[in-house]
């Protein structure tokens, strides 16, 4: 795995992480509201979303990170595979948001460029 690959990786990780803490502790902040689409009357409704999610991209950035010790570590094609499962899993989830909820552009855009451009490095 190319060292751009690597960092483009950890990159990823790092801000599943970040969207992790965003999506399953801090959701009910109003700065979030237009990120998520969401108000205060939806809290309810959405908290096994938001939550579940969340986790759901803490694993994958864990995998990420674990793709590239594995591979830095000698068992290369198999930090490979998870980087690049990866990589083609989120810029496939980015055309799925765009296509469900158009007025989520930005945030497919954030999640499927560097998606698209791991995977590419991958190939």
């Amino acid at each position: 795995m190319s060292t751009a690959a690597q960092v483009l990786a950890i990159f990823i990780a790092v801000m599943l992480t970040v969207v992790f803490v965003m999506e399953s502790i801090l959701y009910r902040h109003p700065r979030l509201y237009p990120l998520f689409l969401t108000k205060p009357t939806d809290f309810d409704a959405v908290r096994l979303w938001t939550v579940n999610v969340g986790w759901y991209n803490l694993t994958t950035a864990a995998a990420l990170v674990i793709g590239v010790i594995l591979a830095a570590n000698g068992h290369e094609s198999a930090g490979e595979a998870l980087v690049t499962f990866t990589a083609a899993q989120h810029t496939f989830l980015a055309v799925v948001l765009v296509v469900t909820e158009r007025r989520l552009w930005l945030n497919a855009l954030m999640e499927g460029i560097p998606a698209a451009v791991l995977l590419i490095l991958m190939l």
